[in-house]
């Protein structure tokens, strides 16, 4: 028998406040047509006052739990993907695991962007697999609202805020691609392209900084990146594009969203796309996505699904899991 990290619950939340994309209009020289033709977002929500990333992963997980049939207790560990954290320290993950009441088990944060989900993922398999926990709360959560440069049109438009959240579950499976659960992974870093996505300001540099992007040599490096590491999660278990049934990426642009499935042989109605209605919420949309495609409708039990994401560093990666 092979122990599996199994899904047993999500749940996503998004602020109240919903941003389309004529709020720009009025700021800067855009329109709702050019956002939506080059990264097909119509509206994203922003975070209001008192509305944290910690607040809102606790909320995200409050329903994962709640679809579950779980308490706070019941969970052993808290993994958070984060990159706009309440405060430089302690970690957002302790801070939500003092808003749900868990007195037990350990709580951390993961830095890698927009990749920070399929990473913390992928961390959070390895503890359940390793016998570290046996249930585990894995979060994106994100205030991009709070590091954009609202006059740097090639960015402010395309961000938002929002949580996700994903419960794990320890499960014995037969070792086959047939087991519910996480059944493959491949993360991947490449620091030397620093400069191509960051952010200009940070703890050492005493300066809060905002989001700084080359999109044409971001968008050059997502596509090749995304089915590459697609390819290699689903090769380890001898599978190919006609194997998924779901593939739920970073919602970062359609325009990327579509030419990595077109080089994985998966046509857009397998799919799950949010990208129209909040925008790229970095290390949550992951998550987020999961959520609403399991509320549509779209994911069901014994589905096999591919999440794959980039963000700056570069850092990549994806998982591949049976739902």
């Amino acid at each position: 028998m092979t122990i599996r990290a199994q899904v047993r619950g999500v749940g996503h939340y998004l602020p109240e406040r919903v941003v389309p994309n004529s709020w720009f209009e009025e700021r800067i020289e855009t329109s709702d047509d050019w956002i939506k033709s080059r990264s097909g977002i119509e509206r994203r929500h922003f975070a209001g006052e008192g509305e944290t990333t910690s607040k809102m992963a606790a909320k995200a997980a409050e329903r994962a739990l709640a679809m579950a049939g779980l308490e706070a207790d019941d969970i052993d560990a808290i993994v958070v993907a984060t990159s706009t954290a309440d405060l430089t320290f302690p970690s957002a993950a302790t801070m939500v695991q003092a808003e749900l009441g868990m007195t037990r088990g350990f709580a951390f944060d993961v830095q890698a962007v927009c990749a920070g989900f399929v990473f913390a993922l992928a961390n959070a398999n390895a503890l359940i697999v390793s016998g570290q926990a046996k249930r585990a709360l894995v979060i994106g959560a994100e205030t991009f609202s709070r590091i954009i440069d609202m006059e740097d049109r090639a960015t402010c438009v395309l961000f938002g805020d929002g949580a996700g959240a994903v419960l794990l579950e320890a499960a014995t499976g037969d070792g086959t691609n047939a087991d519910r659960g996480i059944l493959s992974t491949d993360l991947n870093s490449d620091g030397r392209h620093r400069d191509i996505l960051y952010v200009d300001g940070g703890v050492s540099t005493q300066s809060t900084g905002h989001l700084r992007m080359q999109g044409k040599e971001v968008f050059r490096h997502a596509v090749e990146k995304l089915a590459s590491t697609a390819h290699t999660a689903l090769g380890k278990l001898g599978l190919g594009g006609d194997d998924v049934d779901w593939i739920v990426p970073h919602q970062a642009n359609y325009r990327i969203i579509k030419a990595t499935a077109q080089k994985l042989g998966v046509e857009m109605e397998r799919v799950v796309v949010t990208v129209q209605d909040h925008g790229n919420t970095s290390a949550a949309s992951i998550p987020l996505a999961l959520s609403v495609g399991v509320e549509r409708g779209q994911i069901k039990p014994g589905d096999l699904c591919v999440t794959e994401a980039i963000g700056g560093g570069l850092a990549w990666g994806s998982v591949v899991l049976r739902w």
